[in-house]
């Protein structure tokens, strides 16, 4: 280990956890059961240190694995060969927040929802808002340019930066853009950061444009006696000159789950119901959003709806919300499980609904779904539950998991919407990206990264 001792001659040692203690808080992530632990956490405090620890691991050739909050779902901040886990907690500032042009620069490592609410509290709005908003980095955001529900109406991640000040595997700092909604100035590395699973550059601080905060927002809960009804109201609704702010389907054995391991949560579920659908509508307008909800009850009322709750109280909105939003968490504590993300055309969704479960039973997984309905987003849960590890982790599964991505690839789809490929869906990149698609992505990588030290083994196979 004598480029650890070479490391701690560069930066200041207080950066830096050797013990096996500190390292084993950095090898895992929300990613199955995976843990792979690193040789040194690095958790800089400045842009300096990020600069001088990727100019040595370049130097050194080793490995450094960019880390926010470790909520990933892929794999993407696993140290797989292990070497530096670079954590970016102490990155933590809101730097500003510009009224005059709708406009924040922060940090990489605020966390999204502390974010929104900075925002709010001056009337503006940051959308995104993934499932672990609470707890996720903007920068991770960053890095598969995450979305959330309300990306349905108004975008993922890459739909609100402006400028990234990047640090360069080889210790370059540089900013990919301009702070203004225009710009037509050469590539757009901006939008190539983004969505590139840190292996191009370490994300230090982000320029957001930000939106006028919706006034009000109304909330229904409905309930389908079959998955395929619920599925087919989705496209109808938006044919119906509707455009929900969010449009959420959840599985009957999902919501379950998330009760069972949810105690503080007191909800009646329908027996009978096998679907759900939680719909948001916002504006400015209160009488428009009545109507809108009125047309939407009339279309689902056309799909063989069972029940319509619509939530009178901002307590029965964050109920209906928390049990959204905890279903990955408590599968996960239900069994051990390979999440999916896949994502097709949204009247596409039934045929994906029902493929799903047809290569389940072929292959003799349970399946638990759930997702973005009103994108085609849809998360596809696969148990382990009294699988062996042999068939868990063997050919058998493999297969299954790829017929599935075909479905997705023949429905107008890929295998990815948010959660991105990073480590656990990389031997499937082949089956929507072409070996040209493959080595042009390869080419840019080495352009950026000569030296191929950050967050190797990510994204396709080496």
């Amino acid at each position: 280990m004598n480029w650890i001792t070479e490391l701690e001659k560069c930066v200041d040692t207080e950066i830096l956890y050797t013990s096996e203690l500190k390292r084993s808080n950095y090898a895992s992530d929300y990613t199955e059961d995976l843990h792979y632990l690193p040789q040194v956490v690095a958790i800089p405090r400045t842009v300096d240190e990020v600069s001088k620890i990727l100019k040595f691991a370049s130097t050194h050739n080793i490995p450094v694995t960019p880390r926010g909050a470790g909520t990933g779902l892929s794999g993407g901040s696993l140290p797989v060969h292990g070497g530096i886990s670079l954590s970016m907690e102490r990155f933590n500032k809101i730097l500003n927040i510009d009224q005059k042009n709708f406009q924040a620069t922060v940090e990489s490592g605020v966390i999204n929802e502390v974010f929104q609410q900075a925002v709010k509290e001056v009337g503006l709005f940051y959308p995104p808002d993934p499932a672990s908003k609470g707890s996720c980095f903007l920068g991770g955001n960053i890095a598969h340019s995450s979305g959330g529900p309300k990306a349905l109406k108004y975008g993922t991640t890459k739909d609100y930066v402006l400028n990234l000040e990047v640090v360069l595997p080889t210790g370059e700092v540089i900013w990919t853009g301009a702070d203004t909604l225009k710009n037509s100035t050469g590539y757009n590395l901006t939008q190539l950061i983004i969505g590139s699973e840190g292996t191009l550059g370490v994300v230090t601080k982000i320029v957001f444009k930000l939106l006028p905060l919706p006034l009000h927002d109304l909330l229904l809960f409905a309930s389908f006696r079959s998955v395929h009804d619920a599925c087919t109201a989705v496209p109808h609704i938006f044919t119906h000159g509707i455009s929900p702010s969010a449009l959420e389907l959840m599985e009957s054995n999902a919501v379950a789950f998330t009760l069972k391991h949810s105690p503080e949560i007191n909800f009646d579920l329908n027996p009978e119901a096998q679907a759900f659908l939680l719909i948001e509508v916002d504006g400015n307008d209160m009488n428009h959003l009545f109507v809108a909800c009125e047309t939407i009850n009339n279309v689902l009322e056309q799909h063989n709806v069972m029940e319509v709750q619509f939530a009178d109280t901002s307590e029965q909105k964050e109920k209906l919300w928390k049990i959204r939003r905890s279903i990955g968490e408590k599968v996960k504590n239900h069994s051990i499980y390979k999440e999916e993300d896949t994502v097709v055309k949204r009247a596409n969704l039934p045929q994906l609904m029902t493929g799903v479960k047809e290569i389940g039973l072929a292959y003799g997984f349970e399946s638990v779904c759930y997702g973005h309905a009103g994108d085609g987003n849809l998360h596809v849960n696969i148990l382990k539950g009294t699988m062996s590890d042999e068939q868990w982790n063997g050919p058998h599964l493999e297969e299954g998991i790829r017929k599935l991505f075909r479905l997705c690839k023949e429905l107008g789809g890929t295998i990815s919407g948010e959660h991105g490929i990073g480590l656990v869906q990389r031997k499937y990149l082949n089956e929507v990206l072409s070996p040209t698609n493959i080595a042009l992505m390869k080419g840019i990588k080495a352009v950026f990264d000569p030296n191929g030290i950050l967050n190797p083994s990510k994204i396709w196979e080496d």
